[in-house]
């Protein structure tokens, strides 16, 4: 079965009347459909529907609890690739349950179904009158900010799919919800799109006595990188994860077991990229966006499946070959001779000759005027990322 580019999305909400009790607060439960996956588990407003092994293809949610005379649903209107917006229909819970039961018989749909890139939701009746719905979206690598009440939340006409969604249902008055990330720390430099910045990246890991090391000198320099890890290492470092996302690094994919993708078949290289970004997520909450082919191995095939789960190929234009060297002088040496605006750097962070290079190289970028950001901030002041397309660097004007 050919993997298709697009996926669909269908948003539902329906009001449940039955099994209401009146001793429990309204609120919003939903499932996501997800491609080549399947139906997730039942989530709620503190337990948000994402996933690292594929993009939202629907999602069936409903309304809990309450008062039992209260009238009202939501109204969703959903943008799909191509596509004008368009009413979603509803699905009762019981539906919904027959649907994940033959789940294994829509595969061959899958094929036709197209990305979800916006979204619209309203209350109707007597609940509209006594709450708010808020709203959110994970897409382009990222939690959007919460909207509500039929506002339009996604990036339209961009080809940026859906990987997430949450919700949540509140009695009017209340404050908005807040969003649980925290803000980029005080010490980090803003991004200045009018100044020259660079891509560092680190491969391979973590392994805290090397990851832990470069990561104070990028807190001492107020910079970030971007660290693509191998999904089998993340569980034994999980504090060196979250610091990363604590000081505003990435946290991206390289596959769960360093396996080139170029040699793999579809199933495998799903399992692989997917195991990776699961593990990432389970460790730290962030869902990795971006995908590094070890040893940079592509080919159509591999670039199709990318495209299929939502990711781009980050290569690199500068190659310190401190794998192969492990020598802190001829890293440095390459990097601050090569390097120029725009530039993605390889480096690898399970090598102690990596970090006695990272301590020089960090500050010297600093004082030779580069903005040391992640891929992500990278390419979105450079023209941005598509899934499943190759980058190796982000130029001026790009």
């Amino acid at each position: 079965m050919k993997y298709a580019a697009a996926l669909f999305f269908s948003l539902v909400f329906s009001f449940l009347a039955s099994g209401l009790t009146g001793e429990e607060p309204l609120a919003v439960s939903y499932q996501g459909k997800f491609c080549e996956e399947g139906w997730s588990e039942t989530c709620n407003a503190h337990s948000p529907c994402l996933s690292g092994q594929g993009y939202l293809t629907d999602l069936s949610v409903w309304l809990v609890n309450g008062p039992k005379e209260k009238s009202g649903e939501v109204s969703v209107y959903l943008s799909t690739t191509g596509q004008e917006w368009e009413k979603a229909a509803a699905v009762s819970e019981e539906s919904l349950k027959v649907q994940q039961t033959l789940q294994g018989e829509m595969e061959a749909a899958w094929e036709e179904e197209k990305p979800l890139e916006g979204i619209r939701m309203s209350l109707t009746g007597e609940i509209a009158q006594e709450y708010d719905l808020y709203y959110r979206v994970f897409q382009n690598g990222g939690w959007l900010p919460w909207t509500s009440n039929g506002r339009e939340t996604g990036i339209s006409g961009q080809g940026q799919w859906i990987s997430g969604v949450q919700a949540v249902l509140q009695k009017k008055g209340m404050e908005p919800p807040a969003d649980p990330e925290p803000a980029q720390p005080s010490w980090a430099d803003p991004v200045d799109p009018d100044r020259p910045m660079v891509a560092l990246t680190f491969d391979d890991g973590p392994r805290a006595s090397v990851t832990d090391r470069i990561l104070g000198y990028l807190r001492d320099a107020g910079g970030r990188a971007t660290f693509f890890m191998i999904g089998n290492r993340v569980k034994a470092n999980e504090d060196t994860v979250n610091q990363m996302v604590a000081q505003g690094c990435q946290v991206a994919n390289h596959t769960y077991d360093h396996q080139y993708l170029s040699s793999l078949g579809r199933e495998r290289m799903q399992q692989q990229i997917g195991a990776a970004s699961q593990a990432v997520l389970d460790a730290c909450g962030v869902l990795p966006v971006l995908v590094r082919p070890p040893g940079g191995k592509t080919n159509r095939q591999a670039l199709t499946m990318l495209e299929t789960m939502g990711f781009p190929a980050v290569l690199w234009s500068v190659d310190t070959k401190d794998w192969q060297n492990r020598d802190a002088g001829k890293i440095v040496e390459t990097v601050l001779s090569q390097v120029k605006d725009g530039d993605i750097v390889l480096m690898h962070d399970i090598y102690p000759s990596t970090a006695d290079a990272a301590a020089v190289i960090i500050p010297a970028l600093k004082e030779k005027g580069f903005q040391l950001v992640t891929v992500s901030e990278l390419a979105s002041f450079r023209g941005g990322m598509m899934p499943g397309r190759l980058y190796r660097k982000f130029s001026p004007g790009s």
